[in-house]
């Protein structure tokens, strides 16, 4: 078992810039794939990133440009950096490991603000 723990959401303004990170209780060096998930207000959760071991990368369209995942094995920790924010990216973001029946987090909100 794994425990993500999300830290670094807040309110920002829309063209600002926010860096989550997500700390993993052990290694995640076994995990292939890490990843973000977001969900808003009336809206399913949705794929925002997911980086594999090898660090290949993958991105929503919407944030394709704008946000970058990145992964520090020795950290046990992912991040996820956000620039140029919009108001659209309002939403609570979850940090998984191993896809949708695998492990999450508490979440973190992330408000944008026009």
């Amino acid at each position: 078992q794994v425990q993500l723990v999300e830290s670094g959401g807040g309110l920002v303004q829309a063209g600002g810039s926010l860096r989550l990170s997500c700390a993993a209780s052990r290694s995640i060096f076994s995990i292939s794939t890490m990843g973000w998930y977001r969900q808003a207000p009336g809206k399913q959760r949705e794929l925002v990133a997911a980086i594999a071991m090898s660090g290949i990368t993958n991105y929503a369209d919407s944030v394709k440009g704008r946000f970058t995942i990145s992964r520090d094995n020795a950290k046990n920790t992912v991040y996820l950096q956000m620039n140029s924010l919009k108001p659209d990216d309002t939403a609570v973001y979850y940090c998984n490991g191993r896809g949708p029946n695998g492990y999450w987090g508490q979440g973190t909100q992330v408000t944008v603000s026009d």
